[in-house]
């Protein structure tokens, strides 16, 4: 055992940042063996593009839940890849409607398999006495009620 995970509930933060850092890591060494190049940081905007067909960017922002700033900077890459492209909103042209371009769909249905693959052995891993997943919904639907400032402050407050 080591101090960080010594430190229990204090280092939360370190903890995910390094399981996370973990499964991106294997993520890409996996999508590199099935011989596919794909960034991780693409998945969340490609992903909800593909299970939307089509969408604008305060939309994807929202799915995601990044920063517009953000969201805009991972679609420029995805279309400077050529995986997906815009058209104007008829409604409102002041907005842009993003899809899928022939190269992006061929992309999605390499990756599908390997979603599947990946699917399996990520349920394997948060399959544990505590679903590490259930308690990662529960955790964030605490903090969307309130934040951790806002409980810190809270507390500090009533002393």
């Amino acid at each position: 055992m080591n101090v960080i995970n010594e430190a229990g509930i204090l280092a939360i933060s370190t903890r995910l940042h390094r399981l996370s850092e973990q499964l991106r890591k294997d993520g890409a060494l996996i999508y590199k063996a099935f011989g596919i190049d794909f960034e991780l940081k693409w998945f969340p905007v490609i992903f909800t593009i593909y299970q939307k067909k089509i969408a604008g960017v305060v939309e994807i922002a929202n799915e995601i839940g990044y920063t517009h700033p953000s969201t805009i900077a991972l679609l420029k890459e995805l279309e400077k890849q050529g995986l997906i492209q815009w058209e104007k909103d008829m409604q409102d042209e002041r907005k842009r409607l993003f899809m899928l371009t022939t190269k992006g769909n061929e992309l999605i249905e390499k990756m599908k398999p390997v979603w599947e693959l990946m699917s399996q052995v990520l349920g394997d891993i948060a399959d544990n006495k505590n679903n590490l997943l259930t308690a990662i919904d529960e955790a964030e639907d605490k903090l969307a009620n309130q934040s951790f400032y806002q409980r810190a402050l809270q507390l500090k407050n009533s002393k």
